[in-house]
């Protein structure tokens, strides 16, 4: 490990922390963990064994991540977001529910793919996928798979419109679409969209609104 801060308010037990991640003041971190390079994790957060944070990600303050989640490059995670891996959670401590805590199977997976954005007090249901550079509202509840790309807005969390790599909204011509930001193009097939090249920006009848 070089290069890397951690506050003397914190409590870090992983030595698998990648160079130039910094972790702030009253955050635990438990033994399995991952974290890859030039991460930021804020303050009063908690990651628990099993979890793996890729290179790039920004943490904000007072987040929990739980077993099983997996957070990819460059994805960025708003302060208060709430996931939960048991769709169906008792204590493991109570006598009727101590058979199904005797395996993993109650265990569902939560994953964070390249580049996504959950905005502040967003919640994340066990299992749910968050596509590449999809944005996840302020305050929204995903209760399924998010497609790449995908703006989600609201409780359920509904599609609303599309952005692109860098952040800002996408307004389509038909099935194609240029970023007025960065120039990066690309296509909607009417479920999903997907990147097919980066052009010169251009001047262009469409929308950016």
């Amino acid at each position: 490990m070089g290069n890397i801060f951690i506050h003397p308010l914190a409590l870090v037990e992983t030595d698998r922390i990648g160079s130039g991640t910094r972790i702030w003041a009253f955050t635990h971190i438990l033994p399995d963990v991952t974290i890859g390079s030039n991460c930021n994790i804020g303050e009063h957060c908690f990651i628990e064994n099993g979890v793996a944070v890729g290179d790039n990600v920004t943490i904000k303050n007072s987040n929990m991540l739980w077993e099983g989640m997996t957070i990819e490059d460059g994805v960025f995670i708003g302060p208060h977001v709430s996931f939960a891996n048991d769709m169906y959670p008792r204590s493991p401590r109570l006598s009727q529910a101590r058979q199904r805590y005797s395996t993993k199977s109650w265990l569902l997976a939560i994953v964070i793919k390249e580049g996504a954005s959950l905005g502040a007090g967003s919640i994340i249901l066990p299992g749910v996928e968050i596509g590449e550079f999809a944005m996840v509202g302020a305050g929204a509840v995903v209760t399924k798979r998010v497609p790449p790309y995908a703006l989600l807005k609201g409780n359920p969390g509904r599609i609303s419109g599309w952005v692109c790599q860098c952040g800002q909204p996408l307004a389509f011509d038909g099935l194609g679409a240029i970023c007025a930001s960065c120039g990066l193009s690309f296509e909607n097939n009417g479920e999903e969209v997907h990147v097919f090249g980066k052009k010169k920006v251009q001047k262009c009848s469409q929308s950016h609104s």
